[in-house]
């Protein structure tokens, strides 16, 4: 597979890179991300938001005892990755980093090519047998026993239903597995649409985005129960304490949750 990367046009991983405060972007994405901010001026506060979410979502789970992760659409590596969050309190954990984007995927191998509880895949998240029948994987990862999959930030990229590309995984889960993701709306925020089409603007035809309801996004954990506090906006998921409650949770358009399969 085709790891060079194409520097004129946009990656929704290293535009993401760039609103976290990383180095791996080039300047088509930089070029994107200003149109986004004129769009939606806090674009750049909801992503950060986001990452925020994953790293207690992880924490989470590894004090659930969870210890092998499957983290789809992963991008590229910055401060607060899976592995660095669940290793601080339980350096058994195995993380497993998936992605179709070249730069996020040669980055990845870069930092964890010395760290033998983590592995890298250039695969398609959409192609759930590929991923899960990829020797790599197979090897890290014991399906057997449960296993968190996360898709942060990723979903709303898909312009077609993702229900059953998760019912997939889903199927080949362990009991006791779980599920973590994220998923942008307009509900809330009418000018969440705007965004939308600067950003399928911007990408053309390598990316789109779809905003989802929240029963739309609700019927996503199909097969799992939701673990308190439900599905929920970005900041409402188990905040850090302390914590200054957010004025309007709703601005951040954003919906996520955690689900264990039974």
């Amino acid at each position: 597979m085709d790891l060079t990367p194409d520097l004129d046009t946009p990656s929704p991983a290293r535009v993401y890179d760039y609103f976290l405060g990383g180095s791996h972007n080039f300047a088509s994405d930089r070029a994107l991300a200003a149109r986004m901010e004129q769009a939606m001026p806090d674009i750049g506060h909801i992503m950060r938001a986001n990452r925020s979410f994953l790293r207690r979502a992880v924490r989470t789970l590894v004090a659930a005892g969870t210890r092998q992760f499957l983290d789809l659409g992963s991008g590229i590596p910055t401060v607060g990755n899976v592995h660095e969050v669940a290793g601080q309190s339980a350096p058994d954990t195995v993380v497993a980093y998936v992605d179709v984007d070249p730069v996020a995927v040669n980055h990845s191998r870069r930092l964890l090519a010395d760290d033998p509880r983590a592995v890298v895949l250039h695969a398609d998240l959409t192609e759930p047998d590929t991923v899960l029948d990829d020797p790599t994987l197979r090897k890290a990862i014991d399906f057997e026993q449960p296993v968190a999959v996360l898709l942060v930030g990723v979903l709303h990229q898909l312009a077609d239903d993702p229900a059953p590309i998760i019912a997939h995984y889903r199927d080949r889960l362990a009991p006791g597995s779980y599920l973590a993701l994220s998923h942008a709306s307009s509900e809330e925020r009418p000018d969440a649409l705007a965004l939308r089409d600067t950003y399928n603007q911007g990408y053309a035809n390598t990316a789109r985005m779809t905003l989802r309801t929240r029963p739309e996004i609700e019927r996503l954990f199909s097969g799992f129960t939701l673990v308190p506090p439900g599905l929920v906006q970005l900041p409402e998921w188990r905040p850090d304490w302390p914590v200054e409650p957010d004025k309007d949770p709703r601005r951040f358009a954003t919906y996520c949750g955690v689900g264990q399969l039974s």
